[in-house]
């Protein structure tokens, strides 16, 4: 009779995980997102392979089948650190790949969505600044009942494949001149300025493949239609 014999569950000593086979989570391929969206802004990547390779990264499990997107693009590569998430990436094309830790979800002032729709009607409260970063995603802030703090209220922007519609009071005005377009459209239904009604909102940012319309609500349109 033998001695005691070992059991072997295949994570022996001698069997450790690599790095490419640690679990992803949720904001390691939301950055991986991030970096595909950048990739496309500098011409690295079509549109149709951007969708792709989306549907590959919110699809990954490891952390080899969320490097395979970044694979091929110039001075990326994801560096696994199990002990210390979220994953962080090498810089050494300082435009593409610099470091972008996403905002928080609570930030004040802060409107962030991916593949979403977001709204905002009725009484929302309405900072003096306004952050929205979105991508291939929809958002509507109606300020019609907004409670604002400053009559001036400033927007930037940095969104892709989205959609903003800006809905304001019929005293209000719109400045949507300094936004940054890339394939994208502009349809400002309202006045420009000066700011003579309750609401003034400059919109500054970038708008990347995408649309922004500024309008007044429909009943308000309508009554002017009528003469009243």
């Amino acid at each position: 009779m033998g001695g005691p014999e070992s059991v072997s569950n295949g994570v022996g000593s001698g069997d450790a995980i690599g790095d490419r086979d640690l679990r992803v989570s949720d904001v390691e391929r939301e950055h991986v997102g991030q970096l595909l969206q950048r990739a496309v802004g500098l011409g690295m990547l079509s549109l149709g392979e951007f969708t792709e390779r989306m549907d590959t990264a919110l699809a990954a499990k490891t952390r080899g089948e969320l490097n395979a997107v970044l694979i091929d693009l110039p001075g990326v590569r994801l560096v696994g650190q199990p002990a210390a998430p979220p994953t962080t990436f090498v810089n050494t094309a300082p435009s593409f790949v610099k470091h972008h830790r996403p905002a928080p979800q609570n930030e004040p002032g802060v409107i962030r969505s991916r593949l979403s729709g977001v709204n905002r009607r009725g009484p929302w409260h309405v900072a003096p600044s306004l952050r929205l970063n979105s991508w291939l995603s929809g958002v509507t802030l109606d300020f019609t009942e907004a409670i604002m703090s400053t009559q001036v209220v400033e927007l930037h922007l940095d969104d892709f494949c989205s959609s903003l519609t800006l809905i304001v009071p019929a005293e209000a005005t719109v400045d949507l001149n300094e936004v940054d377009l890339i394939g994208s459209s502009v349809n400002n239904k309202v006045r420009t300025g000066p700011p003579l009604g309750p609401l003034h909102l400059v919109v500054r940012g970038r708008m990347r493949f995408g649309s922004i319309t500024a309008k007044h609500p429909f009943m308000a349109h309508w009554r002017r239609m009528m003469g009243h």
